[in-house]
């Protein structure tokens, strides 16, 4: 089962209470944003995080490799055009996060970053998140939407919780430890969130 794939898909979140701004999110394309993500990536609010601070050549591969892995789609969010985030959405329980916990079929996860320096501290994740969990609930048989934030990502941390993520436990990945995260559905669309 794959994600929303066209390039051409866009989802997009009207104006209208505090996502007063149109956030679009389109799949990634190689060619024209591999240079792009290769510059986030190396971004010293990303890499302790993402830990992708590789080559040119090393993350080509990498990003190639992501692009096609079947259980996840990856996306570009844009605020008002302006290209602002990067998202990994993928099936659960063909993820590592699957063995980690009771993952359902429809379950879905979420990683994501917001790229560029200046886009930061400007409370662009809370609404980024929420359009990009809109989008994933669409999927009719998803209930639950999972995240495995760093730890020690406290500003994430509490981004999540926000959008409805209650924490789950820690655990300990390949690449970190995390705290697993569960979004419900009828936390999100109830609007029973922390602080919502």
């Amino acid at each position: 089962m794959k994600a929303q794939q066209s390039n051409s898909y866009i989802f997009t979140r009207e104006p209208g209470g505090e996502e007063d701004e149109r956030i679009q999110f389109r799949a990634v394309d190689e060619t024209a944003d591999f240079r792009l993500l290769h510059d986030w990536m190396h971004q010293a609010h990303v890499v302790p995080f993402w830990k992708l601070n590789i080559s040119e050549g090393q993350y080509q591969a990498h990003l190639r490799k992501a692009l096609n892995d079947t259980h996840q789609t990856l996306y570009i969010g844009k605020i008002d055009g302006r290209l602002v985030s990067y998202w990994e959405v993928y099936w659960a329980a063909d993820d590592v996060i699957g063995s980690y916990y009771e993952a359902e079929p429809a379950d879905q996860g979420v990683h994501l970053l917001i790229g560029p320096p200046e886009e930061t501290g400007k409370g662009y994740a809370l609404p980024l998140l929420k359009a990009m969990l809109a989008m994933q609930f669409q999927h009719a048989r998803t209930a639950r939407i999972i995240a495995e934030p760093d730890i020690t990502n406290d500003k994430m941390i509490h981004v999540f919780k926000k959008a409805g993520f209650e924490p789950v436990k820690p655990v300990d990945l390949p690449d970190k430890r995390g705290l697993l995260m569960v979004c419900r559905r009828e936390t999100f669309e109830g609007g029973t969130a922390v602080g919502s």
